[in-house]
């Protein structure tokens, strides 16, 4: 390779790695997993210390991936907040113990070993024992604080007591969201039809970075690092630790304390064996010194300590034949392309399809039809093509080419300067109509019975309904002519749109399927506007002043009541007798800040019921028990809930307490009060 092809492909690697470090940092959206990044990152050194004259202080290879953005205020660290030197190999662990050991020759060191928590690094600063504040890792040197971003992390004291604490002090740790609450998070947007959260490190970040809290996210913490501290106050990590554990700081469930680089390496090895364990997502360990003298005199790079490695595990791989590209389009215009494999085991289950992201993630690893592909699943929803096999590829391969038209309505495709993804403009695209009167329908919405997916299809292509007040247009005789219609579901049919008029303007504002407004920001919507009329005459910083509505809310609500289409679609909704009144904030708030969760069956109230009481009088439902759960109501049948709640010890009401809770009179009818459990 000559000198200027040489200059070219280091430039390469430089403009994509910090285009990944963009997303994953910033926008909390990698495009590529992170054994992709690293070997970009390794291919980059490795030129780089081949050729030194190519080196510039500035590349990726010597700082830290920049978490800042703008909106939030810049916080200085007091000691540099550094990432982590990684490896795969055990080889290249041995070989960071010999470094560490020209440092301190025949001394026995002392490692700790803990797990790699897949979240977002933070510090948190106490001054005089009292929590001050929270900042992310930034660019090492400072970061953006997000204290009231930590509102919802229930278990961080704002105190540090049980024992004598430094002056001042920053203790380094890392955001996460439990399996469970992301888990939850997702069947809300399924049920809504919205796209899908890919893993719980993004969300966690995303959500950590968001200018307003988002109360209906529960994000948790683990603290395990020492910043800035009186240097005499600590001898090792180890000693850390405890102190961690008097104050009562959310401390890792598990790590050891090892000597030699033998046993640290038992160590990864245990916790291999039980990452899938545990309740949030681990991706490796990280291995350290446990002196923290011995940690003064190792250093550090520009970059990273040396006297600390995480070392990641690999992520489950396999390889499978790419059929067929197919391309879907989204409700929003969105094209998908969509990798059609010859069907495989990965992590526990057959997998048939796997994302390829975008058009540039298709050029950038030429995937062709016919492909032999690597498939990954690393704590992702959906399986990613991350690669193919070369050597497979057969001879009469063709690149991919992708389209300019959309595939469904064959309308020009376009693309915002600030996305990566393509999106067809048509809003009569087939596709789109379908999912935006599926989305309207569903139960997460406007609830009309009998109007599922088959039937949609059959409206649309017959050209009965092309948006969603068409719907309050069609009649019995028109519904006759459907496939597997008859009378009685004619009629039924009808009539579950006529009621879905009565239907409360949340719903309506959910069904619309506007850009970032899911069922609780359309909730909190209602609560604030007395009708559809005064929500579409809202300008920006109206709608910011609303608790958990941010700049991106907002503006994606005031574009879509700015198009024509749009306002003459509601325009005809409201002359067909659509236009619900808000919902203000309930006089009576005795269960304001109060969260719930239901469990089995009961007695007198639906599920449904009972959450509309609980909100009614401004409390809030979660699918999952926590910590921050103030009462489990219990039915019949419970199953994991009642047990959890029971080990948190956290209040459990049968429906009788819960009616007494709530000032309500419990029906009276023949029915027995089950018991709980």
């Amino acid at each position: 390779m000559d000198t200027s092809d040489l200059e070219k492909k280091v430039d390469q690697l430089r403009k994509a790695i910090a285009q990944y470090d963009a997303l994953y940092y910033q926008q909390s959206a990698p495009l590529i997993s992170d054994p992709e990044y690293d070997r970009l990152k390794q291919e980059l050194q490795a030129l780089e210390r081949e050729h030194p004259e190519l080196l510039r202080p500035d590349s990726p290879t010597q700082t830290v991936g920049d978490d800042r953005i703008e909106g939030f205020i810049t916080r200085q660290h007091r000691e540099p907040m550094l990432s982590l030197d990684n490896t795969y190999s055990q080889e290249e662990l041995i070989e960071f113990d010999a470094r560490l050991q020209k440092f301190f020759p025949n001394e026995p060191l002392a490692y700790m070993v803990q797990p790699k928590i897949d979240g977002a690094a933070i510090s948190l600063t106490y001054e005089s024992g009292q929590f001050v504040r929270a900042v992310t890792r930034g660019n090492g040197s400072e970061g953006d604080e997000v204290t009231h971003n930590l509102q919802n992390v229930s278990n961080l004291p704002s105190v540090l007591e049980g024992a004598p604490a430094p002056e001042i002090i920053e203790i380094r740790g890392e955001v996460y969201m439990r399996y469970e609450e992301f888990e939850r998070i997702n069947a809300e947007r399924a049920k809504a039809e919205l796209p899908l959260y890919a893993n719980p490190r993004n969300l966690a970040s995303g959500t950590l970075k968001h200018r307003t809290p988002q109360k209906d996210r529960l994000l948790d913490i683990i603290c395990y690092g020492l910043g800035y501290c009186d240097k005499d106050f600590f001898q090792q990590i180890s000693e850390f630790q405890n102190a961690l554990r008097h104050w009562q700081m959310p401390l890792l469930e598990k790590f050891w304390l090892v000597q030699g680089i033998e046993a640290a390496w038992e160590g990864i090895q245990e916790l291999a064996a039980i990452k899938d364990q545990f309740a949030y997502p681990i991706d490796g360990a990280v291995i350290k010194l446990d002196t923290l003298a011995h940690q003064r005199q190792a250093g550090a790079t520009a970059k990273a300590p040396r006297w600390a490695m995480a070392y990641k595990f690999p992520s489950e791989q396999a390889e499978t034949q790419l059929k067929h590209i197919t391309l879907q389009v989204g409700r929003t215009g969105t094209i998908t392309p969509v990798a059609e494999l010859d069907p495989i085991q990965l992590a526990g289950t057959t997998v048939a399809r796997a994302t390829l992201h975008n058009a540039e993630e298709i050029a950038r690893k030429d995937v062709r039809e016919g492909d032999c592909v690597l498939v990954e699943k690393a704590g992702e929803i959906i399986p990613a093509v991350i690669g193919v096999v070369l050597e497979k590829r057969p001879s009469d391969s063709q690149a991919f080419v992708f389209p300019k038209n959309c595939p469904a309505c064959q309308e020009p495709l376009s693309r915002l300067p600030d996305e990566v993804a393509w999106r067809c403009t048509n809003l009569a695209c087939p596709p789109q109509v379908r999912r935006r009167i599926q989305h309207y329908a569903s139960r997460q919405a406007m609830d009309i019975e009998g109007l599922g997916e088959a039937v949609v299809d059959q409206l649309v292509t017959q050209e009965l309904i092309s948006d969603i007040a068409d719907l309050y247009q069609l009649n019995f005789e028109e519904l006759l002519e459907l496939e597997k219609f008859e009378q009685k579901s004619s009629n039924n049919l009808i009539q579950a749109i006529k009621d879905s008029k009565q239907q409360e303007l949340w719903r309506l504002l959910h069904g619309l399927g506007i850009q970032h407004v899911g069922a609780s920001v359309a909730k909190e919507l209602a609560r604030h506007f007395s009708d559809l009329r005064a929500l579409m005459a809202a300008d920006e910083d109206r709608l910011q002043a609303i608790d958990g509505i941010g700049e991106m809310i907002a503006r994606s609500i005031v574009l879509f009541f700015a198009q024509t289409l749009n306002r003459g679609i509601i325009e005809r909704l409201m002359q067909y007798g659509l236009n619900p009144k808000g919902n203000p904030s309930p006089q009576d708030n005795r269960l304001a800040g109060k969260t719930f969760v239901l469990t089995g069956a009961l007695p007198h109230y639906t599920r449904d019921e009972a959450r509309a009481l609980i909100e009614a009088k401004g409390g809030k439902v979660s699918s999952s028990v926590s910590k921050r759960t103030h009462y489990l109501l219990a039915g019949q049948a419970t199953g994991s809930k009642y047990t959890k709640a029971q080990q948190l010890g956290i209040p459990i009401l049968n429906e009788a307490d819960f009616c007494e809770l709530i000032g309500q009179e419990p029906p009276q009818n023949d029915l027995p009060e089950l018991p709980l459990g």
